[in-house]
């Protein structure tokens, strides 16, 4: 193994240094290394900070709840003012308890209110949330967190009662948060932590009301927010910001490290490929995804549905989100989009607020961007991009492209086109290799035309997956000539 990819097996152990004792995280293999260039610094949460500046009033969050009297689906919301200052609160109550810099933080909250406040609270504290999709299993759920060693967990009563039965982290977890219910597993509530740092719990706990879209807030709830100012933890670029676990499609769950320089590229990355704005809306049905709204300005939508099974989700559920809260921006499973699709092709639905959907994860078939693009204006398209969890964005196609050129070659066994490689990232097609490779050199590539497996140099590319080397060494090829590393996809 060479000295540099040494360098990046040694960035999936740092964050072990983090582990319950506030350490500080950070990467061996040197600033920019996605790219040979010098890394953004920040903390990822400071993109909230801006965007509560700039619409305060705004709603950042809007989610639903239950059901009202008339049965229909009801909605509770925090605006971006509110949402800055109560994960503030939350931040410094984390702290005040032991959740700091580099302190590794299991969070299992499905998407509400208090998943937004209290994710980027954890940001904000410095510390690294650890994020699973529930929809690997049981089996695999418990070697995730068993593997990643976390010293806190948050989760809702349900997440703790299997943490306490199952034994998930039995080992390493000292630190307990629960989530927005009854029922209490040691530790701490996260209404006790608002209360105890002065705010008396998160609005859109039990009982608040239902809202309609775009509901105005008190101007003047700004000053009584004033006190929960809190500056994020000032961290560098190349800290651990997140552990995030692989589906495991392609063998055993990986922990790839995020940083926070990562995280900025790829706020940066979606916001110019897609155009996105602030003062858009956006439909949330994917947990980590549902992040990237508020920081990039969108009021993110969360609809009545299941994020651990989109294949379940009620499409008049969706479609009815869509069209009460003027969404501009949707990203969907194909699985969700396949379901919305049909469901809208039987009914004669049409979707005029949508400028863009976004789907990812599988490939999604001709048939299903057919259906669901039928629903839209003019100009709206579909957008499939390609990637993993270790690097996202790589490329994008528009099913403008797609059902006018790609899908006859697709049909006729060509493959699935993932289109064009997004600015900014350099992609090669190299020989098909099932061992490491200690340094990038042009003979690699194979011709034009030939087949082989595609590797990546981006700024968004995570460098390591977390105490994993061997694993690491294969995925990662060192570029000693030029800086930085390409990942094998």
């Amino acid at each position: 193994m060479s000295e540099l990819q040494e360098g990046m097996v040694r960035a999936g152990r740092a964050a072990n240094d983090g582990a319950g004792n506030g350490g500080m995280p950070t990467s061996a293999a040197g600033k920019g290394a996605g790219t040979g260039g010098s890394a953004e610094s920040g903390n990822i949460a400071r993109h909230l900070a801006r965007m509560a500046a700039l619409q305060p009033d705004r709603a950042a969050v809007i989610c639903a709840s239950g059901r009202d009297a008339q049965g229909a689906v009801a909605y509770e919301q925090l605006s971006f003012a509110e949402l800055e200052a109560r994960s503030n609160t939350l931040a410094r109550a984390l702290q005040g308890i032991g959740i700091t810099r580099g302190v590794r933080t299991a969070l299992m909250v499905p998407p509400s209110l208090d998943f937004f406040a209290l994710t980027f609270a954890i940001f904000k504290a410095g510390a690294v949330p650890v994020l699973i999709d529930p929809g690997i299993g049981l089996p695999n759920l418990r070697g995730c967190l068993a593997h990643a060693r976390p010293a806190a967990f948050s989760g809702i009563p349900k997440a703790h009662a299997a943490r306490v039965v199952l034994g998930w982290a039995r080992a390493t977890v000292r630190i307990n948060v629960t989530v927005g219910a009854k029922w209490f597993w040691g530790g701490h509530t996260l209404a006790g932590l608002a209360g105890l740092a002065g705010m008396g719990g998160l609005a859109g706990s039990a009982g608040s009301a239902p809202v309609r879209a775009g509901a105005a807030h008190d101007p003047q709830s700004h000053a009584r927010l004033a006190d929960a100012a809190f500056a994020p933890v000032d961290l560098d670029a190349d800290e651990a910001a997140a552990i995030l676990f692989t589906s495991g499609s392609t063998g055993a769950p990986k922990g790839a490290v995020y940083t926070h320089a990562i995280f900025n590229a790829q706020v940066e990355h979606i916001r110019a490929l897609y155009g996105i704005a602030p003062g858009e809306m956006d439909l949330a049905t994917f947990p980590l995804f549902a992040l990237f709204g508020p920081a990039l300005g969108m009021t993110a939508v969360v609809p009545e549905m299941d994020a651990s099974r989109p294949a379940s989700a009620d499409p008049a559920n969706i479609i009815s989100a869509i069209q009460k809260f003027g969404i501009t921006n949707m990203f969907g499973s194909p699985a969700l989009v396949n379901r919305v699709g049909r469901f809208g092709e039987q009914h004669g639905i049409k979707l005029p607020t949508l400028r863009r959907a976004i789907s990812a994860g599988a490939p999604v078939p001709a048939k299903v961007l057919e259906r669901f693009a039928a629903m839209l204006s003019p100009g709206a398209q579909v957008f499939t991009p390609y990637g993993a969890t270790e690097c996202l964005p790589v490329a994008s196609i528009g099913s403008e492209e797609i059902l006018r050129e790609t899908r006859q070659r697709t049909d006729q066994g060509a493959g699935v086109c993932v289109g064009r490689p997004v600015p900014g990232l350099t992609a090669k097609v190299i020989a098909i290799s099932d061992t490491p490779i200690d340094a990038w050199s042009d003979a690699l590539e194979v011709p034009v035309g030939a087949i082989g497996e595609i590797a990546v140099k981006a700024a968004h590319a995570t460098r390591a997956y977390f105490d994993l080397p061997q694993a690491t060494a294969l995925s990662k090829i060192p570029d000693p000539a030029n800086g930085g590393f390409y990942h094998r996809m």
